[in-house]
Order: structure tokens, then C-alpha cells, then sequence
């Protein structure tokens, strides 16, 4: 009974130079974050105030947690006035609101003096960003892309365009062939998985240069699709 009184009561107040320290601290890995952040952040949704809403925030909840404390009360006040807040702003990516997420988690400690908690979590958080940057995890399609062309039906040069396509490519698969123009030709859409992303212009060269075909377009997925 005594120690949930004491809870409620006054606890007790840090040292300025320690505050000082703490919210020192939280700045310096809120910057890493958003370092990390910018690094290897793809896509087309960057936004020079999310970095700095990420060191902002950094600050913030170390000064939340240091006016707590141990303080019971003073962390049901925090609580009933953060429930008047109403945050509109959307966040598209899911990668973002975990970026956001770890820099709570490193104020959190900072203001709570556990140093080696939030040290080792930004390095370890920074280290596990790189990799999945850097590794092919989580990717499904490499050089793949939407290849079609118009070929008049019973044409010579199909035999032609299986040959190119072992050439320049390790999987083909026909996803759709119609008619057009009036049935004087056919379009074919192929799925094409190239064997390296520089065969691009070589295999569109490689079928313009064949006597029948025509309109030879390729559109790469991962170039437009995979963000």
C-alpha cells in the first residue's frame, strides 16, 4: 500500500546535467534513424519532414519520459491528454510507421537512462535495415517484364522468336494472344524473366530485326510495379 501511494506521490527529479544527457542521447539516435531512413528508403513517398517528424519524436517521448518517472499519476495525466490528440496524417507506407515506431522505442529509453537498451537497438535496428536493403529478400520477380509484339498468324519467324527468346531470357510463358487489325495479324503478350537486366534493348533489337513482326514493346516490372 505504501509503495502504490509513493507511486502516486512526487518521484524523484533527475539531475539537469543528467536530463541534458538523456535528451543528447535521443537526438543523436533519432538522427541515425532518420540517416538510416534516408539511405535506404525506395520508392517515390520520401518527405524531408518525415526524417526530421522521426528526431522530433525522438525527443519528445524522452521528455514525456522523464517527466514521468516512476510517477503513477503524472502517466495517467499524459495518457488522458494524448487521448484529446487526434493524428490525421496518412502514412502510406507500412515500412515508415516501423521506422517511426523505433524512434518512440529509443525515446523510451533514453528517457528511462537505459543507454545500452537504446544504443544496441538502433545499431541492431540500423544493421537489419541494410541487409534487407541489400538482400534479395522478400523480392519474387527479378528482370521480369511484359513483352508483346504483332505477328501475322502462320508466320515463319516464330521458330525465330523462340530461338531469341532462349538467348536473352531463362523463362517465357505467353500470357494472352488475340487478333488484331482486323485478324490480319496476332498480338502476343508474353511473361519474360531476362537473364540480365541489360538485355533489355538487346532482345526489343533482337525481334524488331525479323522481317514480320512488329510493335515490339517490353515493360519491365521492376522498374514500374515494384516501388
Amino acid at each position: 500500500m505504501e509503495s502504490f501511494l509513493t507511486s502516486l506521490g512526487p518521484s524523484k527529479a533527475l539531475a539537469p546535467l543528467e536530463i541534458f544527457f538523456s535528451l543528447c542521447m535521443s537526438f543523436v539516435l533519432g538522427m541515425t534513424i532518420a540517416t538510416v531512413y534516408r539511405y535506404t528508403h525506395q520508392g517515390f513517398t520520401y518527405a524531408r519532414s518525415f526524417l526530421q517528424t522521426m528526431v522530433l519524436a525522438t525527443i519528445v517521448i524522452t521528455i514525456m519520459i522523464v517527466a514521468i518517472g516512476n510517477n503513477l499519476a503524472r502517466g495517467l495525466g499524459i495518457m488522458g491528454a494524448m487521448a484529446f490528440v487526434r493524428f490525421r496524417t496518412p502514412i502510406r507506407d507500412p515500412r515508415d510507421i516501423i521506422f517511426l515506431f523505433c524512434c518512440l522505442a529509443v525515446g523510451i529509453a533514453c528517457g528511462s537512462q537505459v543507454y545500452n537498451v537504446a544504443l544496441m537497438g538502433t545499431a541492431f535496428f540500423s544493421f537489419a535495415a541494410f541487409f534487407l536493403m541489400w538482400s534479395p529478400f522478400a523480392s519474387r520477380r527479378e528482370f521480369e517484364g511484359l513483352l508483346r509484339f504483332l505477328l501475322p498468324p502462320n508466320s515463319d519467324s516464330q521458330n525465330q522468336v523462340d530461338n531469341i527468346f532462349q538467348r536473352f531470357t531463362t523463362h517465357t510463358e505467353m500470357v494472352a494472344m488475340r487478333e488484331a487489325i482486323q485478324g490480319e495479324v496476332l498480338e502476343y503478350s508474353y511473361s519474360v524473366r531476362l537473364i540480365d537486366p541489360s538485355y533489355k534493348t538487346d532482345l526489343v533489337d533482337a525481334l524488331g530485326k525479323l522481317p514480320d513482326i512488329s510493335e515490339v514493346s517490353l515493360v519491365m516490372q521492376r522498374t514500374t510495379v515494384e516501388i
